[in-house]
This record gives structure tokens, sequence and C-alpha cells, in this order.
């Protein structure tokens, strides 16, 4: 199967709902310039356009956006607030260096955050929740059957995740997890960049289905969390083997 022979499928339906972006629960107009560059300097660097530990020019950025250096530097501020950007003393802005440490401490995070969202769904009467879930886990399984998805598969379930939490009707907790699904996207692309790892991870994601369907909510916790946690070791194998990881350990 290629990008070219996917089916269509209801998934989009929801989809279109999650912008994968910064501020992604606020339209362009009501942003102010910083975070509109912020916006999209995330992008590029959610995307892979911009690699870990690439610098960041502010001037160049200024002469691109047409503005002033103050604009941007407040827009690199925002990005390391969100954990994209790492801001050096006399060095200037670089992109986020990727560490097996700050992997740990996020899907510990996270695993827990969703772990709340999962009982919620479980007690949940929701007339979109199961659909969606179906309807994802059909996208997924398409996905995982390509040899190269170029991340898309990534992308999905970073959506399923945001809109599984929209749907446990929290909104504190939905924007925590929206944070940090944006910090640990570009994780998540290591840990399922080959197609068995995404074949894996999308049958736990239909066990996990399953079992919500059966109202066997710990079993959905429990395989949620492997599929977490095995992500999370092949993200941190790749880590260890890539040039700057090796003969460290962070």
């Amino acid at each position: 199967m290629n990008r070219t022979e996917m089916p269509d499928d209801v998934f989009a339906t929801w989809e279109g709902a999650v912008a994968f972006r910064l501020f992604a629960d606020q339209s362009e107009p009501t942003l102010s310039v910083p975070e509109q560059i912020a916006s999209r300097l995330g992008d590029r660097i959610l995307v892979g356009d911009m690699s870990p530990g690439e610098r960041i020019g502010e001037q160049e950025l200024a002469d691109e956006f047409n503005v002033s250096r103050g604009p941007v530097r407040e827009a690199l501020r925002i990005l390391e607030r969100e954990g994209l950007v790492t801001i050096l003393a006399r060095r200037g802005a670089i992109v986020t260096e990727l560490t097996a440490s700050e992997l740990r401490e996020l899907m510990e995070i996270r695993a827990g955050l969703f772990e709340i969202v999962v009982r919620k769904l479980a007690q949940s009467n929701h007339p979109e929740l199961l659909p969606m879930l179906r309807a994802g886990n059909r996208r997924l399984e398409a996905l995982s059957q390509l040899e190269d998805d170029g991340g898309a598969y990534a992308e999905t379930t970073y959506r399923l995740l945001i809109l599984c939490a929209r749907m446990a009707g929290n909104r504190r907790l939905q924007r925590m997890l929206t944070g940090l699904s944006l910090q640990t996207l570009r994780y998540s692309k290591l840990g399922l960049a080959s197609q068995e790892r995404r074949q894996r991870s999308a049958q736990l994601w239909q066990q996990a289905l399953e079992a919500l369907e059966q109202g066997q909510a710990e079993k959905m916790v429990v395989l949620t969390r492997q599929r977490i946690e095995e992500s999370a070791d092949e993200a941190i194998r790749q880590l260890d083997q890539s040039p700057k990881g090796k003969g460290r350990r962070s």
C-alpha cells in the first residue's frame, strides 16, 4: 500500500478539529505578532524542518517576518516555555536537543495524565467517543502498513490523544496533555519510525479499544501505558544509537 492508496475514512471529520500547531485553540487573527511567529516556527520544528541543536538566527527571523528583533525574542521565549527551543546565555537560541532523560520525564508525566483520561473515558457516555476511536484505529491500521509514512502515524496518534482528552470533559487536563504532546511528538516519531513498531502500536490501540467496548477500564489503562512505554523505549534506543548519543547516556 502506498500513500495514494490510503482509504477514505470518517476519522477526517474529527481530525480536522485538532490543529497540529501551537495555540491550536485560537484563530490566527487573535494571536499577537510574537505568537504568530512562535506558531510558524513551532510548526517547522514539529514537522522536522528544523533539526535538534540547529541554531535559530534572530535577525534572519526578523527579516523573514518583517519585524524588529523584539517580537522574535518573545516568540523564542514562548517556544522555550513549550520545550521546543533552548535559549543559551550569550549563544542565542537553538532547537531543543532530544535526550533520553527528558523523554523519560515527559513520558512518566504523560502516561500518568493519560491514565486519568482513560478512566474518565471508561465512565463516559459521549456519543462520538466509540465512533471516533474506531475510525481512528482504522486510520492507524492503514498507516501501519506503509513502509514509510513520513510521520503521519505519529501525528495521527497525537490527534487521537487530544480528541480523547477533549471527550474526557476536563479542559485543564486537555490543555496539559496538549502541551506535553507537542513536546513528545518528536520523540514519538523516533519511537514509531519503523513499520514493525507502528504495527505493534496499532495492535495495542485496537486491544485498548476492545477493552473499552467491553467495559474493562483497568485493562485499557494497562494497554495504554504499555503502548506509551514501548514507544519511549524504542525512542531511547534510537537516541543511544545516534552519533550524539554514543558515549553518553543523558
